[in-house]
C-alpha cells in the first residue's frame, strides 16, 4: 500500500501536467494520429484518469499524436472494434481472440497487475453460505460480473461450473454491472454466488466495502495470460515495434513507473498470440465459437 498517497497524487498530477505541456512533435512523414481504445472495465472518468498519462507519454516518445478514445459501455466499445476504429486497443482475452480472427488485431502486450501477468476466473461464495461444491449451486442464482463477453467473470466462470458438473440451465444466470459489484452483492446475500476474476476479492474497491474474510473461493481456474493490448494488423511494422518497446519498458524509468502506477499496473509485458490458445479452448467449450 502506498504510504504517502498525497505525495503520489501530487507526482501523478505533475507528471500529467508536464507531459501535457510538452510540445507535440509531429512525425517526420506527417503520419496521422494513432487512436487508443480502452474497453470499459471501469467508468469513463476513471479510465481517462488511469490511461491519459500513458497516451501522452506514448505520443511524446513516438513523435506522433495519440488520441485516447473512451466508451460509455461495451456495446459502443465493441462497435469501435468492429469498425477498426482503434489503432491500439486494450481489451479482454475473448475480445482479442475474436477480433484477431474477424477484424485483424494482433496482440503486442499483456497486463501485469499485482506483480502477475496471469489471471483466472472464479466462483465466490460467503463462508457461511453452506455451499461447499459446485453441485450445491444447482437451481440457485449465480451473479456474473459483467456481460456475456466478460472472459474471467462469465465465460471462464461458466467453464468452471461446467467442469463441476453443471450445464447452462442448471443454475439461474444473472448479471451485475461489473465483477466488484457481483462480489459485493454476494457478500450482502443478494445472490448465493458470484462469477468473477480471481483478483477482484483483493481490490480496494471491494475490500473498502466489505469484510473480505466472510467470502471465499468455491472454485478457481488455472491462471492464463492477462488482459490484452493489441494493434491493428495494417499498422506498419516500425510503428508496431516502437509502441511495443515504449510500453514494455515503462518499468525501467521513474517516469514510466509512475505512469504504470497511475494505471494500476505493475508492468506491460510482451505477449504472443499463442499465449491465448487456452482461452480459445475455453471459449469453444463454453460458447461453441471457434477462434
Amino acid at each position: 500500500m502506498n504510504r504517502h498517497p498525497r505525495v503520489f497524487l501530487k507526482a501523478i498530477l505533475m507528471l500529467t501536467a508536464m507531459t501535457t505541456a510538452l510540445p507535440f512533435v509531429p512525425a517526420a512523414d506527417g503520419a496521422e494520429a494513432l487512436t487508443m481504445g480502452i474497453f470499459p472495465r471501469r467508468n469513463a472518468a476513471t479510465t481517462m484518469k488511469l490511461f491519459k498519462p500513458m497516451a501522452l507519454y506514448l505520443e511524446q516518445h513516438l513523435g506522433r499524436q495519440v488520441k485516447l478514445i473512451l466508451s460509455k459501455d461495451f456495446a459502443s466499445f465493441w462497435k469501435g472494434v468492429t469498425e477498426r476504429k482503434y489503432d491500439i486497443v486494450h481489451f479482454n482475452q475473448y475480445h482479442y481472440i475474436k477480433s484477431k480472427k474477424e477484424f485483424g488485431y494482433e496482440v503486442i502486450l499483456k497486463n501485469e497487475e499485482f506483480g502477475n501477468d496471469t489471471i483466472t476466473g472464479s466462483i465466490v461464495v460467503r463462508t457461511d453460505s453452506g455451499i461447499r461444491t459446485v453441485a450445491d449451486l444447482k437451481g440457485k442464482e449465480v451473479l456474473f460480473g459483467g456481460g456475456p463477453q466478460a472472459m474471467q467473470s462469465y465465460i471462464y466462470a461458466r467453464y468452471l461450473l461446467h467442469q463441476g458438473g453443471l450445464k447452462q440451465g442448471d443454475y439461474i444466470e444473472k448479471f451485475a454491472k461489473n465483477p466488484p459489484n457481483a462480489v459485493v452483492a454476494t457478500y450482502y446475500k443478494k445472490a448465493p454466488a458470484a462469477g468473477t476474476g480471481d483478483v477482484v476479492l483483493d481490490l480496494p474497491v471491494v475490500t473498502q466495502q466489505i469484510d473480505r474474510k466472510k467470502l471465499r473461493y468455491l472454485v478457481r481456474g488455472k491462471p492464463y495470460a492477462h488482459l490484452v493490448w493489441a494493434i491493428r494488423n495494417d499498422i506498419d511494422t516500425e510503428t508496431r515495434n516502437k509502441v511495443q518497446q515504449i510500453l514494455s519498458t515503462l518499468r525501467d524509468s521513474e517516469e514510466g513507473r509512475a505512469i504504470l502506477k497511475a494505471a494500476k499496473l505493475t508492468g506491460l509485458n510482451i505477449a504472443t498470440d499463442a499465449d491465448y490458445d487456452p482461452h480459445r479452448r475455453i471459449v469453444k467449450e463454453v460458447l461453441g465459437e471457434d477462434y
